[in-house]
């Protein structure tokens, strides 16, 4: 079997002008992983070959970096004067580029999602100083199953403004249709060149067309320096306006138009599901971009970092109900415990109102609590009922103790935190 490196090659998955990426195995970790592998006749070119080396370095730099549940991990890179190459991450999926297709449309609430999951990452690698510039499809990659996207994942940061003094970034880099006015003018560039390009890549998935078309790369920087597109609303009929506003904002020519961050950004995408009929969804549906938000906005998760509250966004549950459903019931056993999202719940022992759970308190935390103790301490000492309908965030026991140290952690504080209150309550009805 061939070998890169440590890597056994499974097969080669694509080949583009620049490098070859291979399917391989890492034997010390037994995990699948991607090789994206330097042409040797482009390394040698004398022009482009120091470019590409040097986006080689810029992408190699940012191993370990770029932890997050939507960024494409890089986990190794061998600088191998021959042939360099990059170990990142293996999505199975393909891109984002099919779903692009005016006969492959998302719906508008899948297309929102999507790209709500990439502002939330970009926002982070902003955080850390990192700028991708190089926002688009192709450079997207999705977790998928039987057809439909169940992740997505953005990879390719090798021409990434970093903020790094001893990296001489490459100018000139991008993809004519995804650039900003500022990138295409070759103007200082900062976050809000990849707000823009992430709104172009929104206008395409909503309509299957680019903002804008040209017979070449200079009129379709000129349509970009002067132009506006039609508003996507136009060419998929039953858009809400509010994507219209959202799109056009994002690729606003002049930079104080635009998002000024991403949060206004995520923010204003967010909203899209506040008003699920905009977005054609049912009310038994809970998109992941609407859990997170709903996550960030609740007291109990106000240490959890982004990237922790993807992860209980994955080992969660999420469910609606209607008033007079009884979440708990006294005497019985369970290995979880819930979060209300939102409305109200009571608690009750035989008949008797013990108290009132408002949006972002725990319901039988107790036996997550006991359960480092006793394992066997899951019997529920009380009847939990919805008193007006109410979203509850479901937390198994079991998914949790499997969770990372560091999102383990911020559950213990914040119940630990709970745990106060409650003693500092009763002792106060106490003395009095």
């Amino acid at each position: 079997m061939q070998r890169i490196g440590k890597y056994l090659v499974i097969r080669l998955l694509g080949e583009g002008a620049t490098s070859r990426v291979y399917l391989a195995e890492d034997p010390f970790s037994s995990r699948q992983v991607a090789i994206k592998v330097f042409r040797t006749d482009v390394l040698k070119d004398p022009i482009q070959g120091p470019i590409f080396r040097k986006l080689f370095v810029i992408e190699a730099s940012l191993a370990g970096r770029l932890t997050h549940p939507h960024i494409a991990g890089i986990f190794d890179a061998v600088g191998d004067d021959a042939n360099p190459y990059l170990v990142v991450e293996y999505v199975a999926g393909g891109t984002l580029a099919p779903y692009c297709l005016p006969e492959n449309l998302l719906s508008p609430a899948r297309a929102v999602e999507v790209v709500f999951k990439c502002s939330r990452a970009l926002d982070f690698a902003h955080r850390i100083g990192i700028t991708h510039r190089d926002i688009k499809p192709a450079n997207i990659l999705i977790d998928d199953a039987s057809g439909q996207i169940r992740d997505i994942k953005i990879t390719d940061f090798g021409t990434a403004l970093t903020g790094s003094s001893d990296i001489t970034m490459v100018a000139g880099i991008g993809s004519p249709a995804y650039m900003s006015p500022e990138q295409v003018r070759d103007r200082p560039l900062d976050h809000r060149t990849d707000i823009y390009s992430l709104g172009v890549v929104l206008y395409q998935l909503l309509t299957g067309k680019f903002p804008f078309y040209a017979a070449n790369n200079l009129s379709m920087i000129y349509q970009i320096v002067h132009a506006d597109p039609p508003p996507p609303s136009t060419l998929r009929i039953g858009l809400p306006p509010k994507l219209d506003e959202i799109v056009a904002r994002a690729m606003a020519r002049e930079l104080d138009q635009r998002y000024k961050d991403w949060v206004e950004f995520s923010s204003d995408l967010a909203d899209i599901y506040r008003d699920r009929a905009a977005v054609a969804m049912t009310d038994a549906q809970i998109a992941d971009s609407e859990k997170f938000t709903s996550l960030r906005e609740l007291s109990f998760f106000g240490k959890f970092s982004d990237v922790e509250l993807w992860e209980v966004v994955r080992f969660s549950e999420w469910a609606k109900h209607p008033p007079g459903t009884l979440l708990i019931k006294e005497n019985d056993r369970g290995s979880f415990f819930y979060i209300l999202a939102s409305g109200q719940a009571k608690v009750q022992k035989r008949g008797k109102l013990l108290n009132i759970i408002d949006a972002g308190e725990c319901i039988g935390e107790m036996a997550y609590l006991q359960s480092a103790v006793s394992p066997s301490s899951d019997i529920r000492s009380a009847d939990v009922i919805a008193m007006s309908p109410i979203t509850t965030i479901k937390l198994g026991t079991p998914a949790l103790s499997r969770a990372s140290q560091a999102c383990r952690h911020q559950f213990d504080s914040a119940f630990l935190k709970i745990l106060v209150q409650r003693l500092s309550a009763a002792n106060n009805r106490m003395t009095q």
